[in-house]
């Protein structure tokens, strides 16, 4: 690494060096000089030189020194030496460099140019010793360039060489070819301190940064906020989280994947939560999105101005958005301040504030213009620009938002004047809304499911809305404006303060009062539909996690009256074993008994689903007189009754005719009746959720929101529990992370033609199914071997023993294995199997043992004596990736997470709502519940409301508590009836406790 060239260049100088810059002997001795001629410590070398020379320089030179500039007549000679000693090296880092070695056998060109840099020296000392050494550590540091990696130099920090380069310009001629050779990930300036996304708060764990988060975002939205920031205001989330979802989306992570194997990056949150994380920050960037396109269009009209621009790009909100643009819409009228502005006034308007002593408003009056003909019309055209400025302050705007919140402000609905036309003819939609057609509430206090209807009301041209903001505010508001925020700045007449105050009224009720009233019906608006979407979200996600009922023969029943109640016996599997009508509400209803106890005792069915549809009570008490009379001795009959909604839909549907294309659509309906109580998530998942009949006002939200949010979790609970790839079917597969209908399609496909998969690994070998789908969807997959083939022994055979593979894949034939592997049967995610298999090697144990009794005891045994947290870092793993491991290893085989939720309720009696009295207590399920209450099945035919003001944290579990109403589908409770009205076919009840 030493240059022979440039240690004799340097020992020769050496006492010429010390002379001219004034040295001590002890501090440049040779064995210091030959260390201070190595390539990274020239720098140091120089300061040092400089600290010594500077006793007999005046303090202005001080300043110069510090920046490396020499003496008047230095600079010229420099810049001729700098030529000759600088660019060689830059040309011969090129292609051309390596050959001349070869042909001269020395590099002769280098070493010739110390000299040069000896007699600039002898011209001017302290000159000389700045250009040599500037040459030697030029001609060193091509070599350092090229050794970069493999060069290391002995007692010095990064923080001495920083400083030192930042010193030293002259050895640091040539930046560039030395940025190229470092690589870009060393670098991440525009990346916060990771010190700063720590956070104390964090109530799982530490934080977990993510490396160099959201830049492509943030080059894409390109607007005026950071987009962390914002969307960790609007979801009040810490910024750390916020980042690590935002890379996370954008490296199209599925939610289900997020929550269950990044959870050390989201701090434990669950899916609810990040759905709307997600949801905001789609919200910003169609914010983002919208604002670019308003630039553009503003931009080719030639009326965007850099003001403008600015506060285009300021918005985060739609709304914002909407209220800066709407002057420029096409279609729209000119609005008055750009009406003024087109004539000049608004300069004028600028001096009323700026120097109002010097502004002459008679001046500005010009007869033969129509806007300028009177002082009047100058003084209204001032006036117009002053309060457009004003609505689109941002300053102004949240000093009025203040006190609107200062203040009651209230919704107020009545009937309108089309309903009072039309009550004669339409009453019964007019009393659908009576409630609300003398209504007033404070918007703090007014509820979700008000708004809802309220709306609907307004839709239907049967209700007029109006928010109501106190005068006060706009007289605190006129006089903060004229005495604070807009006081011109010099004295002003009281005609012109006269201007001032009719501006700001101006201001208020025409631009800003229309902004407080849209923005108060937004927000109440998408707060409801929120809620209302979250409440559709929970009910679905509880109804399609309700346990199975597996290992029984079943019979659903569609009741009807006319066309006879539809009956389908189903095996344990599902598999359609008998399809039937009987007319069981007939005079013939002795014979029909007779023939529905024939087919029970042949198919050994003692489990009976019942729809709520038509004609449910009437069979439900069929059913009941024939167990009470011990009609199907000896097989012990029990029954349920299950939601049919959607069922008459799905029966008709392409699905329900390519599953069974022979049936009777009246006879599928049963089958799905049936299905729903054996497998309710693999039946209920055939249906659109909104069709399922759960929550409320589903029709009055986004319909865009609603849906994406159901489909979003039917993805999450199908994931969440897992699908048997070799069992399950394309309609219930499509909905696992990472696949749709064209994956699932092709999965299937394959394993028709190549048998069932043997693991986790044949996926890959699926075609459309690249390697992140694989990623998303591998830990949602369970494969079990006792279902597979066993793997060919031919090795020039297919798959499974098929046909050769073409010459394309023979290469990913060979990268698979075909083996089965026990770890696919769990819910560990193939990325961690080799962590697994380290940890079951400490624990002294093999992967064959997964899911035995002795391997659960290993493994809890040795959490408790090492820690997670311990034994994570042990394993080089996260906690939180140690836990799932643990979790999938110990989890017996067949392992289903709905085993702990509700079942459907078999009961042998019934009841009328004769029976009820007034605080009898019984017990029921959850059917439906709302913004307003919950619904609940008691056994009677009719199901009894529990108001939400009775719904209280005391009567609900403790895990349960945090949650909106904290009820779902399928729960059992214990209630007590507080009224009963036969005739409206009402019943009120109140919550004791949920059964848990």
């Amino acid at each position: 690494m030493w240059h022979d060239a440039s240690l004799v260049a340097a020992l020769s100088s050496l006492s010429t060096w010390a002379n001219a810059a004034n040295l001590k002997n002890g501090d440049w001795s040779p064995q210091v000089m030959i260390r201070r001629t190595r390539p990274t410590r020239v720098c140091t070398a120089k300061k040092t030189a400089m600290e010594d020379s500077s006793e007999d320089m005046s303090q202005g030179d001080v300043s110069e020194e510090e920046e490396w500039v020499p003496e008047p007549k230095a600079p010229k000679r420099q810049r001729k030496a700098e030529p000759k000693v600088n660019k060689p090296p830059v040309k011969k880092m090129t292609k051309p460099r390596d050959p001349k070695p070869e042909a001269s056998g020395k590099p002769a060109a280098k070493r010739t140019r110390a000299p040069r840099a000896k007699k600039t020296a002898a011209a001017d000392p302290a000159e000389g010793s700045s250009a040599q050494e500037g040459s030697s550590g030029t001609r060193e540091a091509v070599k350092v360039k090229e050794e970069r990696l493999s060069f290391a130099v002995p007692d010095k920090t990064p923080s001495d060489t920083d400083g030192a380069e930042s010193i030293c310009p002259s050895s640091c001629q040539q930046p560039l070819p030395v940025k190229k050779e470092e690589p870009e990930d060393d670098f991440t300036f525009e990346e916060p301190s990771p010190k700063k996304l720590k956070s104390s708060t964090a109530p799982q764990g530490v934080p977990v940064r993510r490396a160099k988060p959201t830049q492509g975002l943030k080059s894409d939205m390109q607007m005026n906020w950071n987009v962390v920031e914002v969307l960790s205001e609007k979801t009040r989330l810490e910024g750390w989280v916020c980042a690590n979802l935002i890379q996370l989306f954008q490296e199209e992570n599925t939610i289900p994947f997020i929550v269950r194997y990044r959870k050390e990056l989201i701090n434990h949150m669950d899916a609810d939560a990040v759905r709307e994380v997600q949801l905001t920050l789609e919200e910003l960037c169609a914010v983002s999105k919208k604002s670019q396109s308003i630039c553009q269009a503003l931009k080719k009209e030639g009326v965007l101005t850099a003001e403008l621009e600015e506060s285009l790009k300021n918005c985060t909100g739609a709304e914002e958005l909407d209220h800066v643009y709407a002057p420029y819409k096409k279609g729209s009228k000119l609005s008055k301040a750009r009406r003024a502005k087109q004539l000049g006034l608004e300069p004028a308007a600028l001096a009323l504030l700026q120097t109002p002593q010097t502004l002459n408003l008679q001046a500005w009056v010009q007869p033969q213009v129509e806007g300028l003909s009177s002082l009047n019309e100058v003084a209204a055209g001032v006036g117009q620009i002053l309060a457009d400025m004003m609505a689109k302050d941002k300053e102004t705007l949240a000093y009025v938002r203040s006190l609107c919140d200062q203040n009651p402000v209230t919704l107020q609905s009545s009937l309108s004047k089309t309903a009072l036309k039309d009550k004669g003819e339409k009453p019964k939609d007019i009393d659908k809304f009576h409630l609300y057609c003398d209504f007033t509430s404070n918007m703090q206090r007014l509820q979700h499911h008000q708004v809802l209807a309220i709306n609907r009301g307004e839709n239907l041209k049967i209700l007029t809305v109006k928010v109501n903001i106190p005068d006060r505010v706009k007289s605190e508001f006129c006089r903060w404006c004229v005495n604070v925020r807009w006081r011109p700045k010099g004295y002003a007449a009281e005609e012109k303060m006269e201007i001032l105050k009719d501006a700001a009224e101006d201001s208020y009720k025409r631009l800003i009062l229309p902004l407080l009233n849209r923005s108060y019906r937004s927000s109440l608006t998408a707060a409801a539909e929120k809620e209302s979407v979250s409440m559709f979200v929970r009910n679905l996600r509880q109804r399609l996690l309700m346990c199975p009922v597996r290992g029984r023969v079943l019979m659903g029943v569609d009741p009807g009256f006319r066309h006879g109640c539809k009956l389908a016996i189903l095996s344990p599997t599902s598999q359609i074993l008998h399809t039937d009508v009987v007319y069981l509400h007939s005079p013939g209803r002795p014979r029909e008994a007779e023939r529905l106890r024939h087919l029970m005792v042949k198919y050994n069915c003692q489990t009976v689903a019942i729809g709520n549809g038509t004609a449910c009570r009437e069979t439900e008490t069929f059913f009941a007189d024939l167990i009470a009379k011990k009609f199907f001795h000896p097989l012990d009959v029990c029954y349920c009754i299950t939601s049919e909604a959607g069922a008459s839909i799905y029966s008709v549907s392409p699905e329900a005719v390519k599953e069974m294309p022979d049936l009777d659509p009246n006879l599928r309906s049963a089958v799905s009746i049936g299905r729903r109580v054996q497998d309710p998530l693999g039946e209920l998942v055939k249906i659109d959720p909104k069709h399922i009949g759960i929550g409320t006002y589903q029709h009055d939200v986004s319909q865009t929101l609603l849906k994406a949010a159901l489909d979003a979790v039917v993805q999450e609970c199908v994931s969440f529990v897992g699908v048997d790839i070799n069992m399950c079917s394309e309609t219930l597969m499509r909905y696992v992370a990472g696949l749709n209908a064209g994956r699932a399609r092709s999965i299937v496909e394959w394993r028709e033609k190549n048998g069932s998969f043997l693991n986790r690994e044949q996926l890959k070998l699926v075609k459309g199914l690249g390697p992140k789908s694989f990623q998303q969807c591998a830990g949602f997959i369970r494969v079990n071997p006792e279902k597979g083939q066993a793997p060919c022994s031919d090795t020039a055979g297919g798959v499974h023993g098929t046909a050769p593979p073409k010459r394309g894949k023979r290469k990913a034939l060979s990268a698979v294995d075909f083996q089965p592997n026990p770890l696919d049967q769990t819910c560990i995610h193939p990325e961690s199997y080799s962590t697994t298999l380290r940890f079951l090697a400490l624990i002294k144990s093999e992967v064959q043992e997964v899911g035995r009794p002795e391997l659960k005891w290993r493994v809890e045994d040795r959490v408790k004596l090492g820690g997670l947290e311990a034994l994570a870092r042990t394993l080089d793993t996260s906690p939180e990736t140690l836990q799932l491991i643990a979790d999938g290893l110990t989890q017996p085989p067949g392992f289903d997470i709905r085993q702990d939720f509700e079942q459907a309720d078999f009961k042998r009696g019934i009841m009328s709502m004769g029976d009820l009295q007034a605080g009898v207590v019984l017990t029921g399920r959850v059917e439906n519940t709302t913004l307003f209450g919950a619904f609940v099945d008691i056994g009677v035919g009719r199901s009894g409301l529990i108001h939400k003001s009775r719904i209280t944290p005391d009567k609900l579990p403790t895990q349960r508590r945090g949650r909106s109403l904290a009820l779902g589908p399928g729960e059992r409770v214990e209630v007590r009836v507080l009224n009963v009205d036969s005739q409206r076919g009402r019943i009120g009840l109140d919550l004791l406790r949920v059964v848990t």
